[in-house]
């Protein structure tokens, strides 16, 4: 395929309607509401944004809230044979757990530097720990219960988002739907076999409309408390409507229960306080899931919805002492191949017991932000263009520039003195230049693509690690 630039605002087009106008296909679940809109371009542009697992569990260095869970899946497994005891302990964790190292303007700090632009905080997982001050259960930080609730910073989540909100991040919040601490979700009258709720909502009414209005109220605090929120990023998406569960799609869901908690109910609720607010009811495709989340890996093409990657910087989400992290090489090319497809990255980090992040997170974090420094603008605010990637090279755009970005093998320090782009022929005056590098380079027309020379002190120094970029410029 040739890419001209003269015709590239065919091209941005042609992606513009599949990456938004095909993104809901029903008429009934597409986005209506201007400012919902206005607010998902305005995070498609952002591109870059952390996330952060955290809990008591983190003093046991376990997978977060699944090992109470009682399925037979790699990640639900304890070390103890004992379910009971092994439960009781780990709701216990609330009385020791005191971060007192808690340092959210460092990671805000650090997050900045890296070129990142919104964040999403754990404030309530699955096992139902509430990492903020909530009126609707005991089971929180800032219980009596939990030593550090005399710290003034007790209430974690008002801190963090108020310690990066004053950064300029986007702000948004995850919760999740399932709560398994919670009576009205799992029943002590029942056994707990699965994730799912352990009584039929149908047969008990009431008792699911308690949980229904226990859901709605702890995000209604967080909605009209926590200052402005941008995103309400929701997990557990096997609480949803019986009809929208997929049998051969969807094997872990219980399909005789219908977990409607009314989504409807609760995104008007939340968009009374936050106008525009998006919504990432996740896995439950339809209106309220207003971008999609691939979790863990990267789609082999770019796709025709918005959509995040939402990934681990390490193995784990959640702390795991001596965990293994990516390297900055790895997590730069992940970024850019995602940004290609027009996604977004949303990279995890998981702070420990005492509130502080691995030394090792900090240390990506910066050689990403290096990085970030001379490729922002090959990044930031830019859309996907045909044909996205070749060989190892990847495809951005914006305005009236293309962006082709090298990347560069595990043992390739230093961009080629030639380098063919097979799939890209400029327009006869249009300019080339190397991010990071003064003034423009040579290049040809060579059959359909375009051959670019770069300057051999360039080659002995380029302006940055892991990944080069090229500016194509009709003049």
């Amino acid at each position: 395929m040739i890419v001209k630039l003269k015709n590239r605002r065919a091209w941005l087009c042609l992606a513009a309607f599949f990456l938004v106008a095909v993104a809901l296909p029903k008429d009934e679940d597409k986005e209506t509401d201007p400012l919902v809109m206005k607010k998902i371009e305005w995070w498609r542009g952002l591109k870059f944004g952390l996330l952060m697992h955290w809990g008591p569990y983190s003093q046991w260095g376990v997978v977060e809230s699944w090992s109470i869970c009682s399925e037979d899946k790699p990640w639900c497994k304890r070390p103890v044979d004992d379910y009971e005891k092994y439960k009781k302990d780990y709701e216990n964790l609330i009385t020791t757990f005191n971060p007192v190292d808690f340092d959210p303007d460092r990671w805000a700090d650090a997050a900045l530097y890296a070129g990142m632009k919104y964040v999403i905080f754990t404030t309530k997982h699955h096992d139902g720990f509430c990492m903020f001050d909530t009126k609707q259960t005991d089971y929180k930080i800032t219980s009596k219960r939990c030593p550090f609730h005399k710290d003034p910073r007790a209430d974690v989540t008002k801190v963090i988002f108020d310690a990066f909100r004053k950064r300029g991040f986007g702000i948004g919040a995850y919760f999740s739907k399932p709560d398994w601490h919670c009576e009205y979700y799992w029943w002590p009258r029942f056994a707990t076999p699965d994730r799912n709720v352990n009584y039929d909502p149908e047969k008990y009414p009431e008792r699911w409309r308690k949980f229904c209005d226990f859901t709605y109220n702890q995000i209604e605090e967080l909605m009209s408390g926590y200052g402005r929120i941008d995103i309400l990023w929701l997990d557990g998406g096997w609480v949803r409507p019986r009809e929208t569960i997929n049998v051969n799609r969807d094997g872990w869901y219980n399909h005789n229960y219908n977990q409607d908690i009314n989504m409807a109910r609760i995104v008007k609720m939340a968009r009374s306080h936050q106008p525009g607010l998006i919504v990432v009811d996740r896995t439950v495709h339809g209106r309220y899931e207003n971008y999609r989340t691939p979790e863990q890996h990267v789609p082999e093409r770019a796709l025709d919805y918005p959509w995040e990657t939402c990934m681990t910087m390490a193995t784990s989400w959640s702390y795991v002492p001596n965990d293994r992290y990516k390297s900055a090489r790895e997590l730069i090319h992940l970024l850019v191949d995602i940004v290609a497809k027009g996604g977004n990255l949303l990279l995890n980090i998981g702070p420990g017991p005492n509130g502080r992040w691995h030394d090792d997170a900090y240390d990506r974090l910066r050689e990403i932000g290096d990085w970030m420094k001379i490729n922002g603008e090959a990044i930031y605010k830019t859309e996907p263009i045909p044909p996205y990637k070749e060989t190892k090279i990847c495809f951005t755009s914006r305005g009236s520039s293309l962006y082709a970005i090298y990347i560069a093998d595990e043992d390739e320090e230093r961009p080629p003195e030639k380098i063919m782009i097979y799939s890209v022929r400029p327009d006869k005056g249009s300019r080339i230049s190397m991010l990071g590098v003064d003034g423009f380079l040579e290049w040809e027309v060579v059959g359909k693509g375009v051959l670019i020379s770069v300057p051999e002190s360039v080659v002995k120094r380029p302006p940055c690690n892991y990944a080069w970029t090229f500016k194509i410029e009709k003049r």
